[in-house]
């Protein structure tokens, strides 16, 4: 689970808060690289917003994000 204090975040925010990338400068390489979905469906906009309760996929590893 990944707690946001605010309405969104982007999953640019998400890969740097969960160590996929070391600075957000790497995100726009990291969504086109990783296997990434959201709710089910490929994502690869590193500005997607994510809401509470959106399930974020990376590899093999599920995220959900809760408020």
């Amino acid at each position: 689970m990944i707690k946001i204090d605010t309405e969104y975040i982007t999953l640019g925010q998400l890969l740097k808060m969960t160590d996929w990338i070391a600075s957000g400068g790497e995100a726009k390489f990291a969504v086109k690289q990783l296997r990434i979905t959201v709710n089910g469906i490929k994502e690869d906009r590193r500005g997607r917003k994510l809401y509470e309760n959106d399930v974020v996929s990376i590899e093999e590893k599920t995220y959900t994000i809760t408020r």
